[in-house]
């Protein structure tokens, strides 16, 4: 069937609008800026440390020390580009999407590191400090990146392939790979380096759970009272929100009340708790956090 060439107008409009380049410009910054804290984690603190936790940059890392004529940001151009090639081989250049992007972004990101501040060394001696910061800066930009849609290639790759040709667990798979290397490291760089590694790699995944569920985190408020115009305006007008009303009654005093539910940034619940206290105090309100809110006005279905 031949595409109307009128819808395939509308679709190149709305996808040109303000609106969408606006989208698009954030979409391309938050992923650029979650690439480089990446970048800069992996250059700061992994690197200096051989902290090789698993993934492109661990393997990397083992990589340079086997030839340290070569950085690090050397070896991730050159193993992201395998993986890359893998990925055009078994899944196609439209699967890849910006998996392909993320892959050279860090690379050049973590090179540009190396040129502007080279590291002689670790920047303190407290090597359970730089272990936080290894483990935070890249879980910190590994989150922004996921939390857009997007992914930060690498090992990502691998999982897109196994995903599509094999019954194997991916988490397992990429698991007992990280494993591998956080052996070799250990074997490289003595135990306490490799036990180092191991706590990294245990923290490094909670870290980033933690850390997207910060980046989403909503109150959801429900509001009590019997006075509902006050705070239904309060919350379309002042916080430019929308909410659900029910009538409901009292158990105890089987008295006719109403029910406002609405989600809301922190600040905004904060807001609405302050204007319940000063225009009515015997409105009852709660506040739930919530980092899964799926609709029009948040996360698309």
């Amino acid at each position: 069937m031949e595409a109307n060439p009128n819808e395939v107008l509308r679709d190149l409009q709305k996808q040109l609008s303000p609106v969408n380049a606006r989208k698009n410009i954030n979409f391309f910054l938050l992923l650029n800026a979650g690439l480089f804290v990446t970048a800069a984690g992996i250059h700061l603190f992994k690197t200096p440390n051989h902290f090789a936790f698993g993934g492109t940059s661990g393997l990397s890392i083992i990589l340079s020390t086997l030839f340290p004529s070569l950085p690090v940001g050397t070896f991730m151009w050159i193993v992201n580009a395998v993986l890359v090639i893998l990925g055009f081989i078994f899944l196609g250049a439209k699967a890849m999407g910006w998996t392909i992007y993320s892959s050279f972004a860090i690379s050049f990101y973590v090179s540009l590191c190396e040129i502007v501040y080279p590291m002689q060394g670790p920047l303190t001696k407290d090597t359970m400090l730089e272990l936080c910061f290894a483990v935070i800066l890249p879980a910190v930009g590994s989150a922004v990146v996921f939390n857009i849609g997007a992914s930060t290639g690498g090992t990502d790759i691998v999982a897109m392939i196994l995903n599509k040709y094999t019954s194997l667990e991916i988490g397992r798979a990429l698991m007992v790979s990280d494993l591998g290397i956080v052996l070799v490291a250990a074997y490289l760089y003595g135990p306490q380096t490799g036990l180092y590694c191991i706590l990294g790699m245990i923290l490094k995944s909670t870290v980033v759970d933690s850390a997207i569920e910060s980046l989403n985190l909503r109150k959801v408020c429900t509001v009590v009272t019997q006075n509902p115009d006050p705070v239904r305006a309060f919350i379309v007008q002042k916080l430019n929100r929308s909410a659900t009303e029910q009538l409901a009654s009292g158990a105890y005093t089987h008295e006719q009340t109403h029910v406002l539910m609405t989600v809301l940034t922190r600040h905004q619940a904060a807001m609405l708790r302050n204007f319940l206290r000063a225009t009515d105090p015997h409105a009852f309100i709660t506040i739930v956090n919530s980092s899964e809110i799926i609709g029009k006005g948040f996360r698309a279905i």
